[in-house]
Parts: structure tokens; sequence; C-alpha cells
């Protein structure tokens, strides 16, 4: 299966951004594929999965072969949600209990590594439609 490629920036509560080259999960099969069976994942890069309209979402690590960092955000791009180092293969649903519009995977480490949290921003022009 394809994807679509994109840029993102996650924009810090501190005011440092940090841009990610991304596939786009964006029909209902991509949706479900995701980064399902990748060997790898390099730094910089990630998947940002676009759901069309606010909704409650988990995600989970079936046929996924690599750990990964999740950032799960609203309809303006904040992030409202992150789950660190997802175990690979594991049905665990992950998630937050509030409605999402979007979710940044990217590898397992990065949310660590830059500091990145609640509150702070991934720009994209997804958040700029007004859902």
């Amino acid at each position: 299966m394809t994807f679509g490629a994109s840029r993102v920036e996650v924009v810090a509560e501190d005011g440092k951004r940090y841009a990610f080259a991304v596939e786009m999960a964006v029909t209902p099969e991509q949706l479900s594929q995701g980064l399902m069976f990748r060997r790898d994942l390099p730094a910089g890069t990630g998947m940002l999965f676009d759901f069309g309209s606010v909704r409650q979402v988990s995600m989970w690590m079936k046929n996924t072969l690599i750990p990964l960092d999740m950032l799960f955000m609203d309809r303006s791009g904040r992030v409202i949600h992150a789950e660190q180092y997802a175990v690979p293969g594991s049905l665990e649903p992950r998630g937050p209990a509030g409605l999402v519009l979007g979710v940044l995977e990217v590898p397992a480490g990065t949310i660590r590594r830059l500091g990145l949290k609640p509150g702070d921003r991934v720009v994209h022009p997804m958040f700029e439609r007004g859902r």
C-alpha cells in the first residue's frame, strides 16, 4: 500500500520547533494498516493519521514490528495525549478519553528525546480546515 507524503512541525510550549517528514494515512485502508510490517522508521520521520473528523480513537500495535511513540491531537493540532514506547505486537488499546482528529506516530524515544508533551502543537494543513 502506498501513502502520501507530507511534512509536520511539532511546536513545543517553549517555542522549539521539530520537523518531521511523514506519510499520510487518510483512507480507511491506510488508517487500518498504518505502520504494520515496517522493519524500521528513521529518526525525523513518522506517520500522520487523519481521521477526517474528531472522534474517540485508540491505537494498537498489531502486526507492528517496531516500537513507536504516539501523539494524539485535537481539532486544532494541540497534543492532548502522548504514548511512549508502544510495544511491538501489543493488542493493548492506547489513547486518550477525549476526542482526536489525528495521531502522529514517530520512532520510540522521540517524545523523551525532544521533551514533547500534552499542550504542544502539531502544525499541518489538516488542522486548519475548521472541522
